[in-house]
């Protein structure tokens, strides 16, 4: 005799309620369905929806009701695909306009985003070669000596032109205060240069 699996036993589940199995693993489908409990379980419950089912005056169907049930279903699968196609047109569009906004930043050169949201550009142009103190942590740049300066963070020197093309803004409470007089002294040796 053939050993069955469970897995051999709900293949065939259907071709054996319904008679259509060779003899012999009809058979042994007997013999594995007699010892396993489950498989018998399979088995009766599946033999019970088939007979529930199966009677025709159980659930009488009304003329024309395979037609409509087509109908239906087609008219519920429709909207699915509109939605889709919705959300497909909608990222298109973001894609477009984002695209368009990096290639005209790219075409401009623009500079780089000041590093603080509140930065306001000083009352007076601040030299571009002066000399400016950057941490390289902070989103400022500082003149030397400004109190609030933290010595213990990395420290690097650099114009105020090239801390500004790098996205650093001016402190406000160092060159707020001190940048009229450095103006004053830059004015001075330019002139006494020329």
């Amino acid at each position: 005799m053939v050993a069955v699996s469970c897995e051999q036993v709900w293949q065939e589940i259907s071709n054996y309620l319904d008679g259509e199995i060779d003899p012999t693993l009809r058979s042994a489908l007997d013999a594995h369905i007699g010892q396993c409990p489950r498989c018998t379980a399979v088995v009766q419950g599946t033999r019970n929806l088939i007979h529930l089912y199966g009677d025709e005056r159980l659930f009488p169907v009304p003329m024309g009701y395979s037609w409509r049930l087509r109908r239906r279903l087609s008219s519920d699968m429709r909207p699915r695909r509109r939605l889709v196609l919705g959300w497909l047109a909608a990222t298109a569009a973001v894609a477009v306009a984002s695209g368009a906004v990096l290639f005209e930043n790219w075409r401009k050169g623009s500079a780089p985003a000041m590093r603080t949201e509140h930065a306001q550009p000083p009352k007076r142009p601040i030299p571009r070669e002066l000399a400016v103190l950057v941490n390289v942590h902070g989103k400022l740049f500082h003149v030397k000596g400004c109190p609030f300066l933290n010595q213990n963070d990395e420290i690097k020197a650099m114009a105020a032109g090239d801390a500004a093309k790098e996205g650093y803004t001016p402190c406000p409470r160092c060159l707020g205060d001190y940048l009229p007089q450095v103006a004053a002294n830059l004015q001075k040796r330019t002139q006494q240069a020329v």
